[in-house]
């Protein structure tokens, strides 16, 4: 499920069913993976997702369990003539994530009155599964909030609030960050980092390149034994210019430098993060399978140059991804 926008504004996918009374768990079971998806029902048996090709394997999904389980349904494009009218449909997805984010703010400030009142551990963080299932659910939510849900703002500023509450080790308000880069500074340099790129390094790698030098060249050491030479840049280096900072990874470093507002960049950055350091800070359910790609990466080839090249498109389609999510800055 990716949150895609529609690519035809008023063309439609619809799913038509007919669902069996017995077995008694299929209708919920369907029931809740229509809720996944975030198709919603503009008739009786009849649910809707914005045409693309993503909702269209996503009804295809549904089907197949509908009719496995002894039912009949059909899939369709639709474009409505008399009654429902685009913005109608637009509205009711709204209504329905309107809902979804609503809840998870409510979650978030309940959580936060109750964890007021609990003490505090030695590093004065306050445990709590709570936070991490309600950031899955945010993330959830907002890959089908296709038409940009009013209260999805809430909903992640009451998250932030619990998480300050809860981790205040971890959270680095804009005037603690280090201070913003020119990119003008660092055009046409040698970057430096240790040899044997992994998830972090090649995404610093990716960002450096096509966001802050374009001629930027690579340059892999061991770790043991480097001097910097006159002009290089080091990233992801004990000591380095560009490092981790805090509980930050050096990809977050880097955004926070140079692009503290590039909302997809640091979406990105939470993955990247969820990976590297293991921590489950932002718990991105994207992260398990980017990390298996990029291990596949890895194995498949020992040049790092190489390594870097095979995971430019990875990071290109994910930028892309967020980059159609994010909200305007």
């Amino acid at each position: 499920m990716s949150g895609q926008r529609p690519t035809v504004p008023d063309r439609w996918l619809l799913l038509i069913h007919q669902i069996p009374p017995k077995p008694d768990y299929l209708r919920v079971k369907v029931g809740r993976r229509l809720q996944r998806v975030g198709a919603v029902a503009v008739k009786n048996s009849v649910y809707a997702l914005p045409d693309s090709e993503q909702s269209l394997e996503d009804f295809q999904w549904v089907r197949a369990e509908i009719v496995d389980g002894g039912g009949d349904a059909s899939i369709c494009r639709a474009e409505f003539v008399d009654g429902l009218t685009g913005d109608g449909i637009r509205q009711i997805f709204r209504t329905a994530r309107d809902a979804d984010f609503a809840a998870i703010a409510t979650a978030a400030r309940d959580r936060w009155a109750a964890a007021r009142a609990r003490p505090r551990d030695a590093t004065g963080a306050r445990p709590d599964d709570e936070l991490t299932k309600l950031r899955r659910r945010f993330a959830a939510v907002a890959a089908i909030d296709y038409f940009e849900s009013a209260e999805r703002l809430a909903a992640k500023e009451a998250i932030e609030i619990l998480e300050a509450e809860l981790e205040p080790d971890r959270v680095i308000s804009t005037s603690a960050r280090a201070p913003r880069m020119s990119r003008a500074d660092y055009t046409g340099r040698t970057w430096v980092t240790r040899r044997n790129v992994f998830v972090d390094r090649m995404a610093s790698a990716w960002l450096i390149r096509r966001f802050i030098d374009p001629d930027a060249r690579f340059r892999f050491v061991a770790d043991e034994g480097y001097r910097p030479a006159r002009g290089e840049v080091r990233f992801d280096m004990f000591d380095g210019e560009f490092t981790h900072e805090g509980d930050r990874c050096t990809f977050e470093a880097l955004v926070d430098r140079f692009m503290p507002n590039a909302v997809a960049l640091r979406t990105l950055g939470e993955v990247i993060h969820d990976i590297d350091l293991k921590d489950d800070k932002f718990a991105r359910e994207e992260a398990a399978g980017i990390e298996r790609v990029i291990a596949g990466i890895a194995r498949a080839y020992a040049d790092d140059d190489e390594r870097i090249e095979r995971s430019r498109q990875l990071f290109d389609e994910l930028y892309a991804a967020f980059s159609h999510n994010a909200p305007a800055d």
